[in-house]
């Protein structure tokens, strides 16, 4: 009965994050630098706050988009950390960052409709354009450092555009869109009913300058800015973020986040409200200095690579060795007992992603045995 299921479903394929991520276990010795999740628990203050509201009983039906004290919470945090300006009704609870891109692209998409999705890009992307019946475009912006240049935007956009999905701090690269780059997206959609999806879940992990196209608030009929704590505050397993969009937009989605999910859960709200009064600094500074040490390494393997701006990752070229790169990520596992993702999981070739939120000693093992590795392939 498989072949009677929804077509879109079936050509969609699991994620390539998790498929190294199993194979490594599944290798003895095998290290692991795959996963974009910090290796911190998540703080105690927000676990304090969370374990009190289920001795108070919050264990019942909050509002479906989100309990009031947290949508004022996200409303202040949103104006006082970014400089824009949303009002509580203008917010979702989501359960992750993952549900906010599901609604925002099933919520805008009719058949047909085209998205823009700068390459290399996070590998949720496109299963969701696709299950939303829409078409993905990918941008490719690897010749351009990763940034977005105002030619690229124009080959790519059609009548049929609907929307351009941004994410930076960006996963896989880990760079930052300089604000040419979030200029050329505004003289691009500016005079067109285009939007703008901002997948900010990294914006707190930064070391550069930061801007948020979410900034352009003259479009905000047209901006939907999705944000997750799971990120910034070490809560992965948690499964909260937000979504903050313009009040006739979000009334719209809002009707597809009760039909889906109903609600985020009651009692977390509690923790997410603390975990917007908690400065992840500490946490930063450590991603600062894994990302100087691991990019310092990669350098000097020779591995051209781009510095990151923020996140936690580094997504250096393997070109030169002749692989494409799941052989050479399939190889590695086997002969280097590393894993890494292939760009491929990211539509971009000739590149591996390496995450850095990994405990000091066990990146450097990992690092060790990439370099490893190296010397035993021929370069072209």
């Amino acid at each position: 009965m498989v072949e009677k299921m929804n077509a879109a479903l079936r050509a969609v394929s699991p994620s390539g994050i998790r498929k190294f991520t199993a194979l490594a276990k599944a290798e003895p010795d095998c290290l692991s630098l795959t996963i974009g999740e910090p290796d911190f628990n998540t703080p105690d203050p927000i676990k304090e706050a969370t374990k009190a509201a289920l001795d108070q009983n919050l264990t019942h039906y909050p509002p479906g988009v989100g309990e009031r004290y947290l949508l004022e919470r996200i409303a202040r945090f949103e104006l006082e950390k970014n400089g824009v300006s949303y009002q509580p009704e203008e917010i979702i609870v989501t359960n992750g960052a993952t549900e906010g891109l599901y609604l925002a692209l099933r919520g805008i998409l009719n058949p047909g409709d085209q998205v823009i999705v700068p390459t290399p890009a996070f590998g949720l992307y496109e299963p969701l354009v696709t299950l939303s019946q829409g078409v993905y475009v990918p941008m490719d912006t690897c010749g351009d450092r990763f940034q977005l240049t105002a030619q690229n935007l124009s080959r790519h956009l059609t009548d049929k555009t609907k929307a351009i999905l941004l994410n930076s701090p960006n996963n896989p690269t880990g760079s930052v869109y300089s604000l040419q780059s979030l200029e050329n997206v505004y003289h691009a959609v500016k005079d067109r009913d285009i939007f703008v999806l901002c997948d900010d879940v990294y914006a707190q992990l930064i070391y550069a300058p930061y801007q948020s196209f979410s900034r352009y608030q003259g479009l905000r009929d047209r901006i939907i800015l999705i944000q997750s704590f799971s990120k910034p505050y070490a809560m992965t397993g948690w499964r909260m973020g937000y979504l903050c969009a313009d009040r006739p937009v979000i009334e719209q989605l809002a009707k597809l986040h009760s039909y889906t999910v109903v609600s985020a859960v009651s009692f977390l709200q509690k923790g997410c409200a603390v975990a917007l009064d908690y400065d992840p600094a500490e946490m930063v500074k450590a991603y600062r200095r894994r990302r100087d040490y691991a990019y310092d390494r990669l350098c000097r393997m020779g591995l051209p690579v781009e510095k990151p701006g923020g996140a936690f990752y580094l997504f250096p070229s393997i070109q030169r060795y002749g692989l494409d790169s799941e052989s050479f990520c399939l190889r590695m596992i086997k002969e280097g007992k590393l894993a890494a993702v292939p760009g491929s999981c990211f539509g971009a070739e000739g590149y591996i992603r390496l995450s850095y939120c990994y405990a000091d000693d066990e990146l450097a093992a990992g690092l060790d045995r990439l370099e490893g590795f190296l010397q035993t392939l021929p370069q072209k």
